[in-house]
């Protein structure tokens, strides 16, 4: 039986995750940031994924930037941000709790990339060639 760490998500929390990225995106899109890191780049910011916890009471939302640049200062500004999104939420989503956010860096395009480049240097056998 898996731990808490390897449960997979219910199909509420992928709803509600989903539901959460919309509102949050049409947040980033429409740019009412008082951050001036944000006002710059807010068209450039999206977010790929939410994962809320178990309770919906915390939701983790991963972003990246347009190339994926200045993520040192973008997460930062979000993370101080957070009031504007969970007040968006509160207002768009049927939910009974408005769940905290916390942003993170989403990293799954880097590791995609290396495993790509780590996929490309194999060599392969003039049989196994033959064979495709």
């Amino acid at each position: 039986m898996p731990n808490n760490k390897e449960r997979m998500p219910s199909q509420r929390q992928l709803r509600v995750g989903e539901q959460i990225r919309h509102i949050m995106a049409n947040t980033i899109q429409r740019g009412h940031f008082k951050n001036e890191v944000l006002l710059d780049i807010a068209g450039g910011i999206t977010v790929t994924e939410v994962q809320p916890s178990p309770d919906l009471r915390q939701a983790t939302a991963y972003v990246i930037s347009l190339g994926g640049q200045d993520m040192e200062a973008i997460l930062p500004a979000l993370n101080n941000a957070a009031a504007v999104f969970q007040k968006d939420i509160n207002a768009n989503a049927n939910l009974k709790f408005t769940p905290r956010i916390r942003f993170k860096i989403d990293t799954s395009f880097e590791k995609a990339q290396k495993l790509d480049e780590l996929l490309s240097t194999i060599e392969y056998s003039e049989q196994e060639k033959d064979q495709d």
